[in-house]
């Protein structure tokens, strides 16, 4: 069965006859009429009554009418959203990025689009680099490593790990702790995947250093929990939650900091739109941290 058959049988039906649905699609009358006995011996059942040289649908034809119809326009629907992504647009994309960044900078991104914007997934992609986030099917990828071509990037943010403090911390009305402050006093840290983990293990290594006392926590708001209880300093680059103080920290002549990176597949109909949102979501994160957040 071809489309175009479904079509004249339509058309045939609207227009009442073969001559007029002839003149309405564009082909002769003669070759309309073969055309609507293929589509019959194809569907194996017939939809006109043929008398006096005239078709009118039979039972079979009205029945299968609406049917018909719903194809038509589930085709048509079909071609507009190909045109549609193969002109690059989205209806969907899949962001995959560090637990962290889900929470603190993507899922308020998100609620700030409008419903003109592709609708958004989510992955966590703690541990894995942007390439591999790529390569496992997420569209846009979020992460500390810039990836080589054929994958397109740019920089996202450089955000702060703050050690954490309670307000009646002796820290709490500081600024910033140097490095090797912070390695004197207990640490509540997240797991080593996550990213302000990775930059605090870095730290350290290149310091020669090691720590007095670690408490590792499932994510950044219980590392935070437990520094509010007195376990120790969170070491997280969430944002500060249970009235915590953040308190940078000195690493050289920099404070140590997570620097975040978007990635997309460059060679894709869509590179363009993703190259997009990743300047919006940028943009976004320069808003909302500021200064913090400069790329």
């Amino acid at each position: 069965m071809q489309l175009r058959h479904v079509r004249y049988f339509v058309a045939t039906a609207d227009a009442g006859s073969v001559s007029a649905a002839a003149a309405r699609v564009h082909v002769t009358q003669p070759a309309l009429s073969r055309q609507l006995r293929q589509l019959e011996q194809d569907l194996g059942v017939a939809l006109f009554d043929r008398s006096a040289g005239r078709l009118a649908l039979n039972r079979n034809g009205r029945a299968l009418l609406p049917a018909a119809r719903d194809l038509l326009a589930s085709a048509d629907a079909l071609q507009r959203r190909a045109a549609y992504h193969a002109g690059g647009g989205l209806e969907r994309v899949t962001i995959a990025a560090p637990t962290v960044t889900l929470t603190d900078i993507v899922s308020p991104f998100v609620a700030t689009m409008s419903a003109d914007d592709p609708v958004v997934d989510v992955r966590q992609g703690d541990g894995r680099t942007t390439t591999e986030l790529l390569q496992a099917g997420a569209d846009l990828a979020i992460g500390t490593q810039r990836p080589h071509e054929p994958w397109g990037s740019r920089p996202l943010a450089v955000l702060p790990v703050w050690a954490y403090v309670p307000a009646d911390d002796p820290w709490s009305g500081r600024e910033r702790v140097a490095l090797s402050e912070l390695l004197e006093r207990p640490l509540v840290v997240g797991p080593p995947a996550f990213t302000a983990r990775e930059a605090l293990d870095t730290a350290v290594a290149t310091r020669g250093a090691s720590y007095s006392g670690l408490v590792e926590a499932a994510n950044g708001t219980i590392a935070q929990a437990l520094a509010a209880s007195g376990r120790g300093v969170a070491v997280v680059s969430d944002d500060p939650r249970f009235d915590l103080r953040p308190v940078a920290i000195d690493f050289g002549e920099e404070v140590l900091s997570v620097r975040l990176v978007a990635a997309w597949d460059s060679r894709g109909v869509a590179a363009a739109a993703l190259e997009l949102l990743a300047r919006r979501l940028g943009a976004w994160v320069a808003q909302r941290y500021g200064s913090a957040a400069s790329s």
